[in-house]
């Protein structure tokens, strides 16, 4: 398969950072947020995230796994008994900033779910976005309050954001779709 190389493991590190900066900055009057990575790559961006305020801040961050399959609106379209990841949130969301991690922004589906499942577990002060790449597409008046890179893509094309927790590297690249797919 043919792939294109968009990012590689230190043009991730180095918009991580940026978007680690970009949190602290719109931030900076509040002393704790949680940051909630929507599974499964979410996940290890919400700690790369983390791990920079916590270097270049003051201010708390609690770090929670957000499981939003049973609020996708296509869920009887991926299968009859879906996989759960879990949802691992222990910390109090209630008047706090919550900020939704994820790792390609497409349609808005996604972060839509994933702001249904948040809401069940307590009222947030503030909801916000952050993602490493947004690829557009937008079929929901959703966007991404912090964007590690801006990718504009065909609907014949897919992002693969790579990270060493689950593909043993990281990296981000851009794959056409097969015709048989």
């Amino acid at each position: 398969m043919d792939e294109k190389l968009i990012m590689d493991g230190v043009s991730i590190d180095r918009s991580i950072a940026r978007l680690a900066h970009e949190i602290i900055e719109r931030n900076a009057d509040k002393n704790e947020v949680c940051l909630v990575g929507i599974q499964r790559r979410g996940v290890p961006l919400a700690h790369m995230i983390a791990d920079n305020i916590a270097k270049y801040s003051d201010i708390k961050t609690h770090v929670g796994e957000l499981d939003i399959t049973l609020y996708r609106d296509d869920l009887s379209e991926i299968s009859e008994q879906p996989e759960l990841k879990g949802t691992y949130i222990d910390f109090p969301i209630k008047n706090k900033t919550v900020i939704l991690v994820d790792d390609v922004f497409y349609t808005g589906r996604t972060a839509r779910a994933a702001m249904d499942a948040i809401v069940t577990l307590g009222r947030p002060a503030y909801i916000q976005l952050a993602v490493l790449i947004d690829r557009g597409h937008r079929e929901f008046p959703i966007r991404g309050d912090y964007v590690g890179k801006n990718l504009p893509t065909s609907k014949n094309e897919f992002v693969l954001v790579r990270l060493p927790e689950y593909d043993g590297k990281k990296e981000v690249v851009l794959r056409k779709r097969e015709e048989t797919e």
